[in-house]
Parts: C-alpha cells; structure tokens; sequence
C-alpha cells in the first residue's frame, strides 16, 4: 500500500478521522500508520488537530476544514451534540452559541472545557441512565450522534446553564414542534423531580396541557428548586409546583 491509497482509504472516513479509526480503516501495524500519518501530515494532506485526531484535505494549499459537531463527536466518545447546540440546529432558539455542547456518560477523561483552534467546546457529564434519547446526522461526510428534539428540551430543563437559561426552554417549547406523549415519557426517565417541577410549571404557564399528567409525590413539593439556576435564589414561592419562581416580572415579556 503507497501514500497515494492510504490517503484515499483516509478520505473515506470524512473530514478526521481518530488514529484508532485510521488503524481499523487500514489494517496496518502501529509503525507502519505512524510513519504514513506522520509522511502525509509532512506533505500536507493531513493535519492533526487533537490528541489522537487528524483532519484530512486532498488539497496541501488549503487547509482542513472540519465540522464542529463532527469535531465533538471525535474528540468525546461515547458523546453527542446536546443542550444549547442540539436547540440551535433543530431552529428552537434564535441564539447561535459560540461553543458546541457535547454531553456524555462517561465520569473521567475529559475536562469540561477544550479549545481547539479558537473553537470552544463544553463538555457535560450526565449520569448514564440520562444518555438517551438520540439520533444521528450527517455531519462533515459522517453520522455525529445528537439528542433528538424532546431530549433537548427535557435536557434544557435539567441544565438550563447551558442553553442560556430558562427562558431559551420556554421559548423552545412555546414554538417548537414536538411530541408530547415523548416528551412527557422522557421527562419521567430522567428521575429528576427538578425536571418534572419545571415542566409542570412551564406548561401551566403556556398552555401545553401536560400539568395533569404530571405526577409530583407530596413529600417532593415541600422542597423548593429554583426555576432558573442561572439567576439568584430569590422571588416568589409556587407550591403548586414546589418551585421558586427565581426570575424578574417582566422576564415573561420576552415571550411576546
């Protein structure tokens, strides 16, 4: 095998590729790869962005472009597009966020933060019964893994720091097309009373008819969590919901 197919076998596997990826792609001895990737990154073909992972260009004068999701999906396995990114590609926010969101399973081996080239993503760790709920894309000439729409939301309500606050769910779900029967499932799955408070409330607050079938032990309401983690502890108590209705009187203008 010459540089010439090796670097074509590379290509197939899309804008990067991981070296783990390379290795099953061709069937070569770890010496062998290493001497190729360093040759082809020599000449100009590969570039390698992050430990372990190499983007790819047939193309020496330009240099490679690569997918932020596609990016993400690489550099945090088992991963997927979450949060505030996953909201932003299904049209369910205005906001376009400055970094990609990434959520997975696994407790160590990733900071919560990496920058790569100027590109930012934040990586969030969710405990493995809350990995669920994906789907796939193509992104960068592969599948990248995301959470489907109620996901997003139903992860929105448990984190809503990183989908730029409360407000951004309640703005998803008063225009977003979604299937409440999952949504409501989805909620339940989490085993978080704070999610399903939070539900509660906002589809009391917008008419989404799902507060009946919400089902809050008794014991649970005694307990107050904030509405909006990301604004002060203070405002209104709301029993109905066991929340602390945390956010300003005029924030539901913003829904207008």
């Amino acid at each position: 095998m010459n540089k010439v197919e090796v670097l074509r076998k590379l290509m197939e596997l899309g804008e990067a590729f991981t070296v783990m990826e390379a290795r099953e792609k061709l069937g070569l001895s770890d010496k062998l790869l290493n001497y190729y990737l360093q040759e082809l990154t020599k000449e100009g073909f590969l570039k390698r962005i992050y430990r372990g992972v190499y983007a790819v260009t047939p193309n020496p004068a330009q240099p490679p472009v690569v997918d932020d999701f596609l990016l993400a999906s690489l550099i945090v396995k088992p991963s997927a597009v979450a949060y505030w990114s996953a909201l932003n590609y299904y049209g369910l926010t205005e906001q376009i966020p400055r970094t990609t969101f990434i959520q997975t399973p696994k407790k160590r081996g990733y900071p919560g933060r990496i920058s790569i080239g100027g590109r930012r993503f934040r990586v969030v760790t969710v405990r493995p019964h809350k990995f669920f709920g994906l789907t796939t894309i193509r992104r960068g000439g592969r599948n990248v893994s995301i959470t489907d729409p109620e996901k997003t939301l139903i992860d929105c309500l448990d984190k809503p720091q990183y989908c730029g606050g409360i407000i951004e769910v309640m703005k998803a779900l008063r225009n977003g097309a979604f299937d409440k029967e999952t949504l409501l499932a989805y909620a339940e799955r989490m085993g978080s009373t704070t999610v399903l408070k939070r539900l509660g409330f906002l589809s009391e607050r917008l008419g989404l008819d799902l507060e009946e079938e919400i089902k809050i032990p008794e014991k649970n309401l005694r307990s107050f969590s904030l509405l909006d983690p990301t604004m002060p502890p203070d405002g209104r108590f709301d029993r109905r919901w066991g929340l602390r209705v945390n956010v300003p009187d005029d924030y539901w203008g913003e829904l207008e």
